[in-house]
């Protein structure tokens, strides 16, 4: 967590603390209960964010205050003993934070929502969270917002498809949108994120794929993420966390499969195990396994004698459309 992180190996943080808080929807802001650097008397946190309408007058200290109140948390917030300040921006209003110029703009997403520019001496970084095309004005700020820069963070919760309908008006984007954003406002490197809860690693990676067919430089967020901006005319450096990178390969090994369907009955099946890790695999499977059953994955693999068994038993964690025709895609978290 970056709670966890945050802290110098000495327990301590030298510089102040600045967080631009872009809105108020909960998964914008029910973390800062659990983050610990709050509750350390050293620290010194400066925050930003809009007055809302619906609040008035020091809305963000509201907001923190009301979700730690009786009988929504254990504490409230006097038990955070770190200096706190809490500063009112707008959108087109320009600040800095030491050397580095902020700029906010308005963003189409209910109830308010900034996004921000922040200029460095290494380069330009545009953290847009929440947005939705339609509304002409917004689109244009959003333009100017992301206008040269190095790095372009932008939502892409939906697919283009779900955007066009069922998710219309939910104030979230689509990869599409990013990338035809990023390439009028000539920006080096996009960065899809704000991930929808219900898209999975592989719907992930395919929405990073497709955006890439049109956009030279595109990243997909995900904890742990460390991007460094080099030089000028260097490319950017995006450094994936672990879990993100190590543990899961694309792969396709022939397999078969031996457990019991929906409804009961043994089954064995010859099929491909795909995104093969350390913990699981994706499968698919003509057969429909039941839910939270076992299945035994017999593979072969190349070693250096020739082709290996191996025999792996799991437990089946989600059941999806598969991609083929009367196909399921099947997730197995491996047991041993």
């Amino acid at each position: 967590m970056l709670g966890s992180r945050w802290a110098a190996p000495n327990g301590e943080n030298a510089a102040e603390t600045h967080i631009l808080v872009t809105h108020y929807h909960w998964d914008h802001i029910q973390g800062i209960p659990f983050f610990a650097p709050l509750y350390a008397e050293h620290n010194h946190f400066h925050f930003y964010s809009f007055r809302s309408k619906f609040l008035g007058r020091d809305s963000l200290k509201q907001v923190f205050e009301t979700q730690m109140a009786l009988p929504y948390f254990p504490v409230d917030m006097s038990a955070m003993n770190a200096k706190r300040k809490f500063q009112e921006v707008a959108g087109g209003d320009t600040f800095h934070i030491g050397e580095n110029k902020v700029t906010a703009r308005w963003l189409n997403h209910p109830q308010g929502c900034l996004g921000f520019r922040v200029e460095t001496s290494a380069g330009t970084v545009v953290y847009a969270t929440d947005n939705e095309p339609g509304d002409a004005k917004l689109e244009a700020s959003l333009k100017e917002l992301a206008a040269g820069a190095d790095i372009f963070i932008n939502d892409a919760q939906f697919t283009p498809e779900q955007l066009a309908t069922t998710k219309k008006g939910w104030g979230h984007s689509s990869w599409k949108e990013g990338v035809a954003v990023a390439r009028e406002a000539r920006a080096a490197t996009l960065v899809l994120f704000h991930h929808d809860p219900d898209s999975t690693d592989r719907m992930v990676d395919t929405i990073l794929r497709q955006a890439r067919e049109d956009f030279d430089s595109v990243f997909s967020a995900s904890e742990g993420m460390v991007i460094t901006l080099g030089g000028a005319g260097d490319r950017v450096q995006a450094h994936m966390p672990g879990t993100r990178t190590a543990l899961r390969r694309e792969a396709q090994f022939r397999a078969r499969i031996c457990g019991l369907t929906e409804g009961g009955k043994p089954f064995e099946e010859e099929t491909l195990v795909r995104d093969l890790s350390l913990q699981g695999a994706l499968i698919s499977l003509e057969h429909l396994p039941r839910l939270q059953s076992e299945l035994q994955v017999t593979m072969e693999t190349p070693g250096p004698n020739g082709l290996q068994t191996m025999r792996l038993r799991g437990y089946v964690v989600r059941i999806d459309a598969g991609t083929e025709k009367g196909t399921s895609a099947v997730g197995v978290v491996f047991t041993d």
